[in-house]
């Protein structure tokens, strides 16, 4: 696959406005993806994908949690392929996902262990800023998001709805915490009360509201952000010093897809060193593979400070964590 058709193509589907975003099924014989992914990261590597293998592929867009339940309730769904979502979100839902182990696992820096969920990039949190807005207010962590000035300006997505959402409340527990959970809740608490009774229904939410100028401060992460500064927009981005999650995002055939061979052909597709580097060089996405270095711009592992949180409590307490995030939010905004 050449790269030079990829950057042809996202240019074209740019001004074509998303050519793939569909809410019902059309082609009952396509490949059916639901995805997170913004469009713009959607539309060349699925016309490349149909180019090269002839595959008709419709896409479903929408966060991550409205996704997982339409495939766990509706029986019409058809879905065969869920692109996208944190580790955190897929693993308490991997019951819904064929095993398949892709060709390119060799060279995958974090490995599909059981087989359900192939790693497809690597995406940290991080704190966006638009530029225009900020004024002098000093933002470098997320103690600075506690500011009174703030108050109403921070754009942040219902938790249960965005994994890139629930990835940050777990940054937020786990920095704010330092060990102790109860402390990282009563940071949580406090930010609540900054959000001044706004959530938001999804991660494109969130950054699109920040660089729109209707949010001065955005919880999301890294390379939507990244494209948007490329593309000289008035924004910049903060990795919280208190310590940044990176974790992979996911790709996954759902359980007796319609479309198999179809589903597994896109998983190798999506995880090939072609669109890997694509994704590093023209989408500012980190790769997941060991053979493809991170595109410009992007802050190497060596200068950031990393949080590492237990995934595997993070995973088996999140309808508790969720719950939790609720209560605390109806109560505060009562």
């Amino acid at each position: 696959m050449k790269n030079t058709m990829l950057i042809i193509l996202i240019l074209l589907c740019s001004v074509m406005l998303g050519c793939k975003k569909v809410q019902t099924i059309e082609n009952s014989n396509a490949l059916v993806i639901y995805s997170p992914h913004p469009l713009e990261f959607i539309d060349p590597i699925v016309s490349e994908f149909e180019n090269d293998t002839g595959i008709a592929v419709e896409v479903v867009v929408a966060g991550t949690g409205e996704l997982l339940t339409r495939i766990k309730t509706d029986t019409n769904s058809n879905c065969d392929v869920l692109w996208g979502g944190s580790l955190s979100t897929l693993e308490n839902e991997k019951y819904l996902f064929e095993i398949y182990r892709s060709v390119n696992e060799e060279h995958a820096i974090y490995k599909n262990m059981d087989g359900h969920i192939t790693r497809f990039t690597m995406v940290p949190s991080v704190i966006m800023i638009n530029t225009n807005l900020i004024g002098d207010i000093e933002i470098e962590g997320f103690k600075d998001l506690l500011n009174p000035q703030l108050k109403g300006k921070i754009a942040y997505a219902d938790p249960s709805k965005s994994s890139s959402s629930f990835e940050h409340l777990l940054n937020q527990l786990s920095s704010m915490g330092q060990g102790d959970v109860e402390k990282g809740w009563n940071y949580v608490e406090r930010l609540i009360f900054n959000l001044d009774n706004t959530l938001l229904d999804g991660s494109s939410s969130v950054y699109n509201g920040v660089v729109q100028g209707q949010f001065t401060v955005g919880l999301t992460f890294e390379d939507p952000v990244a494209k948007f500064i490329d593309n000289g927009a008035p924004v910049k981005i903060v990795y919280p010093k208190e310590g940044t999650i990176f974790r992979p995002d996911g790709v996954s055939i759902i359980k007796d897809a319609n479309n198999m061979e179809a589903a597994k052909q896109f998983v190798d597709f999506v995880t090939s060193k072609e669109v890997q580097s694509f994704l590093a060089a023209e989408l500012n996405r980190r790769p997941i593979r060991n053979d493809v270095m991170p595109g410009k711009g992007l802050v190497p592992f060596s200068e950031l400070i990393i949080e590492i949180d237990d995934q595997n409590w993070a995973s088996s307490h999140k309808e508790e964590i969720i719950s939790k995030y609720k209560k605390l939010f109806e109560t505060i905004n009562e």
